[in-house]
């Protein structure tokens, strides 16, 4: 696809979030409720005797029934979805010649890990804190956004042999 045209429908997309549900655009904190999910239902007591994952829990509440846990599972059944119309579904391991398919998954697991561990640190997500945050003109989504690519430029040089 054209990246102008992307741009600009990612920024319709994210506008009509605005303006219809009040909030931007935002996929981390989707990923925490279901977390949450998980350890009230394997371990309910230390859920509720927790200060962090007691809050979620309070006045009967549901974390999966939070927006962005529904957006997160539409993410899901979309990619798939997409993938099965264009016939394009199917298990590939995308990487260069010169590494293994262990090494390659070891370092995209390791690579999302570390992404979702610093989008809580940092409160947000690429789409969250950086795009949603630079569409309102805040000064913290334009200093993740100079973070993120950044620091991708920085790393690059070390994960290069990965790829080329």
């Amino acid at each position: 696809m054209n990246p102008y045209l992307a741009g600009t429908l990612l920024g319709i997309v994210l506008l009509l979030a605005m303006f219809l549900s009040g909030r931007g655009l935002g996929a981390s904190g989707g990923l925490k409720y279901c977390m949450v999910s998980i350890v009230g239902a394997v371990d309910r007591p230390h859920a509720d005797g927790s200060i962090y994952y007691s809050k979620y829990f309070e006045d009967g509440k549901k974390p999966l029934k939070n927006w962005l846990t529904i957006e997160i599972f539409g993410v899901v059944a979309g990619g798939f979805l997409s993938g099965a119309i264009s016939k394009r579904l199917k298990f590939k391991i995308e990487k260069s010649p010169k590494i293994s398919n262990i090494r390659r998954l070891i370092f995209a697991f390791l690579g999302g890990l570390f992404f979702v561990y610093g989008a809580q640190l940092a409160r947000g997500c690429t789409s969250g804190a950086a795009l949603s945050g630079m569409a309102v003109l805040s000064v913290a989504g334009f200093v993740t956004m100079i973070a993120i690519f950044g620091s991708a430029y920085l790393f690059a040089w070390f994960f290069r042999k990965n790829w080329i």
